[in-house]
């Protein structure tokens, strides 16, 4: 039997790309998985596909009150919650110098603010139950170096490796584990947008931007989501039990240290 076997794992942004392939690889690990997204029809159509143990729901991770109701009705629907994946995430696109005032602002509420609201809510949830929680946070390769026309999207993913560690060592008495993946050039919709902008942004064609991509990464391809989703599951897991505060590339050698 699956060390997942009975577990009630919650994922933000579930409902599409990295997100879509953690809530898979726990579901096939026998865990119970509890989608949410702000796309609330894309989140039920993937619960339905996945049938028996998966639950869906929405949530705004910028918003306090629907982080805490969609956390609610995880408790109601699953019985609990053992993992915790903070995976919602959005990014834009431009040069330092043009960035608005609302490119800053989205970035940081959803990723910035989002996993705190998340970690937070389900941290408490955590000590209240006197349970050894386990939280995985998504970082990005551009939250251990700064990515040109990402500046504003880097610097809230250096919040989230911040964020991280400072939780995990808050935590750790309370065997509450706290880590991160950073994922490198991963195939998802947000990819496709992003080779678009960077396109224009560069002059270059989309299919130019992407073989660029390829090219920086020593294993030679783009990275899938499920490249992804079976480092957060193994942080999840058992044999990761003296791991925390970590923010582990998973970039296929993009970054190495």
């Amino acid at each position: 039997m699956s060390e997942f076997a009975g577990k009630s794992v919650l994922v933000t942004g579930g409902a599409s790309g990295i997100g879509a392939a953690i809530v898979r690889t726990f579901h096939e690990a026998g865990a119970k998985v509890s989608i949410l997204d702000l796309d609330a029809g894309r989140a039920a159509a993937l619960a339905q596909q996945l049938g028996d143990n998966a639950f869906s729901g929405v949530i705004d991770v910028r918003s306090r009150e629907s982080v805490q109701a969609a956390f609610d009705g995880v408790l109601a629907q699953a019985g609990g919650v053992d993992i915790v994946c903070a995976n919602a995430g959005v990014s834009s696109m431009q040069r330092s110098v043009d960035l608005t005032d609302a490119d800053w602002d989205f970035n940081m509420d959803v990723n910035a603010k989002g996993i705190f609201l998340t970690n937070q809510i389900a941290c408490r949830y955590f000590l209240a139950e006197g349970k050894a929680g386990i939280i995985v946070n998504t970082a990005s390769l551009a939250g251990k170096v700064g990515a040109p026309l990402l500046a504003h999207y880097s610097a809230s993913k250096f919040a989230v490796l911040g964020w991280t560690q400072a939780l995990a060592r808050e935590l750790a008495p309370q065997n509450i584990r706290i880590n991160a993946v950073c994922p490198g050039f991963v195939r998802t919709g947000m990819q496709e947008r992003e080779i678009v902008w960077e396109g224009e942004l560069r002059g270059m064609t989309p299919e130019a931007v992407r073989a660029d991509y390829v090219s920086q990464t020593p294993m030679g391809r783009i990275e899938e989501p499920e490249d992804v989703a079976v480092v957060v599951r193994f942080l999840a897991s058992d044999s990761a039990r003296f791991m925390t505060g970590q923010g582990i590339n998973v970039t296929g050698g993009v970054r190495m240290d």
